[in-house]
């Protein structure tokens, strides 16, 4: 989703980038030799992209794994539009540069993501009236596009704006509400005008089988194409779980949409789950796409399961260490391309004292103006256990807007945090819970408490 809770474009290049892009995508499709997952896909006349944080690039083993096996990126956060109009007509692109940049010198396809949407909206846009909020999205699409206009491939123009359940409605949203229906196509309109060579999509989850909330973007689309108004492509965020699998329309549901006229994307990818189950997820929806002629590409959500918004399902391809599960082989397999990786397993424990019943570890997994997401990792010691208790304390001001995999009880801003369904865990064994704070002016991280399990 994008950030997600929720969650992420690279251009149609001038002539000389274009020129050299093409030259990278014909030496790789000459050869999934190299066995890397963007190499293979290559081959297939499609991209395979993941979510990149700018924060992470300056960790070896998270550019190195980036570089080697990935042809595209979309940025998690660093293009929405807190992060680069937090405060009006002021805007801030140095992080989305930084992922610009770094996806350009190495060839990659970038998606643009996202340029509206209802969440991770500054405060100051949802208090505009009608006339006024009409002129900020406007002018929000057209300096975002402008600055990297020639660099982005596609761009989710707008971000969720359909109701989960059987409605089909719009959701709710500063723009749905003072706008009306017409937001979604005046942003679109707005977007062609600013960059005519940049695919514009509409971005959704929960829309990747055939229900209510998918015939209800299908007939936005159907009813675009019909009118003329332009839209290029369908992206489906595609996050699953053992709640939320793999329907078994997927690919009929992809081919619906690309029957309209438009390209469909995988977005944000991530599988809950493991080993062979976790693989053969995978593998279906990599098949779904190359069965659907304009499915032009795949990306997943994060490269690292220790930095993934969903990190105790393991989701992704490459364990906390960076090591390729067989997910990671699945994939490369259905792609046409050659195995080899070594094995599963997510990242080990942080060890502690060998006398102690668990032990908990901090870390900040993202970050933007005015908010941040972090992950507490819990390690059982020297015996098993079967619950844990962890406690944290929230600087002043801040405010928990979203935690899961774990269950909260507060006092002030302490947290009380115990363990759900992830409380049982062998010897030295980890699991973690996560959460997104809203900074409210301060950027300072929360003070960790003990653990106790039994």
């Amino acid at each position: 989703m994008s950030r997600a809770l929720p969650r992420r474009a690279a251009g149609v290049f001038t002539s000389v980038l274009l020129a050299a892009t093409t030259a990278t995508a014909l030496s790789h499709s000459a050869a999934a030799a190299d066995g890397t997952l963007g190499s293979a896909a290559a081959a297939k006349g499609r991209y395979f992209g993941t979510a990149v944080a700018a924060g992470h690039l300056g960790e070896s083993a998270y550019t190195g794994t980036l570089d080697r096996e990935y042809n595209a990126v979309t940025p998690e956060n660093e293009m929405k539009w807190d992060a680069t109009e937090s405060t009006r007509n002021t805007f801030t692109f140095g992080a989305a540069d930084q992922i610009v940049g770094h996806a350009q010198s190495k060839g990659m396809k970038i998606r643009g993501h996202t340029l509206v949407w209802h969440s991770q909206l500054p405060s100051w846009v949802s208090g505009l009236g009608a006339a006024d909020l009409r002129t900020a999205m406007n002018n929000h699409i057209t300096q975002v596009m402008q600055h990297y206009k020639g660099k982005i491939y596609a761009w989710d123009v707008v971000n969720e704006a359909f109701q989960d359940g059987s409605s089909g409605a719009r959701r709710s949203s500063p723009f749905q509400d003072k706008l009306g229906n017409g937001f979604i196509e005046e942003a679109f309109r707005t977007a062609r005008s600013v960059d005519p060579d940049a695919k514009l999509c509409y971005n959704d989850y929960n829309t990747d089988g055939v229900n209510a909330k998918s015939n209800a973007v299908y007939n936005m689309v159907k009813d675009f194409k019909a009118r003329g108004v332009p839209i290029d492509c369908v992206g489906f965020q595609s996050h699953f779980n053992s709640a939320s699998p793999v329907p078994s329309d997927y690919q009929a549901n992809l081919q619906r949409f690309a029957d309209l006229g438009v390209d469909v994307q995988i977005t944000e990818l991530d599988i809950e789950g493991s080993g062979t189950a976790q693989a053969n997820n995978y593998a279906n929806v990599v098949k779904a796409c190359l069965a659907v002629t304009r499915c032009t590409g795949m990306t997943v959500w994060g490269i690292t399961d220790k930095y993934s918004w969903r990190s105790s399902g393991t989701p992704l391809l490459f364990d906390s260490n960076y090591a390729k599960k067989p997910a990671y082989d699945a994939v490369l397999t259905t792609l046409g391309g050659t195995g080899g990786g070594d094995g599963g397993g997510g990242g080990g424990g942080n060890g502690g004292d060998p006398t102690a019943a668990c032990t908990v570890a901090y870390a900040r997994t993202s970050d933007w103006n005015d908010g941040y997401n972090g992950q507490v990792t819990v390690t059982a010691g020297s015996a098993p256990i079967t619950n844990w208790t962890v406690t944290l304390t929230f600087p002043s001001g801040q405010q928990v807007s979203a935690l899961w995999n774990g269950s909260p009880t507060w006092n002030g801003s302490t947290a009380t945090v115990r363990s759900t369904y992830n409380g049982s865990l062998a010897a030295g064994a980890s699991t973690d819970f996560g959460f997104t704070v809203m900074k409210n002016g301060n950027a300072a991280a929360p003070t960790l408490g003990t653990c106790t399990a039994s």
